[in-house]
């Protein structure tokens, strides 16, 4: 199993722009046996998606491609034994325990983030325990 993290810069961020992200994520997501979160503010879409290699591989060509994102970075690609989100076909979070504020983000703080640092923000949102809506996964 795969379990990858990037950053992008949301274009023309919007609630109905975002809720047709999740909408298409999470299907397409539990098709492909894709699990992870999303973390959303006004400046930036950071993520953690983790599954099959070739499946997330695929999926982030699509994100790669898709003119909702500018700036794409990859940030962290690993193999993984378990998965940081089971249940949720995409896990959506605006942030508020965001270690980084716009200015950091914009002067690239999460670019030089150490991998471990990047993991901790999703592993203290997977540390919630939220439980997935029926439409989540």
């Amino acid at each position: 199993m795969k379990q990858l993290i990037y950053r992008s810069q949301p274009f023309g961020f919007d609630e109905a722009m975002l809720a047709g992200i999740l909408s298409q994520a999470r299907r397409n997501n539990a098709r492909d046996d894709i699990t992870g979160a999303l973390l959303v503010r006004h400046d930036l879409y950071l993520q953690l998606i983790e599954g099959p290699d070739a499946a997330i591989d695929a999926l982030f060509g699509l994100i790669a491609a898709d003119d909702r994102h500018c700036d794409v970075a990859l940030l962290l690609a690993r193999g993984a034994e378990d998965r940081m989100f089971p249940g949720w076909a995409m896990l959506d979070d605006e942030m508020p325990s965001m270690a980084w504020s716009v200015e950091q983000v914009a002067d690239g703080a999460i670019e030089a983030a150490p991998p471990e640092a990047l993991l901790g923000v999703f592993a203290r949102i997977a540390a919630e325990g939220r439980v997935p809506p029926a439409d989540a996964g």
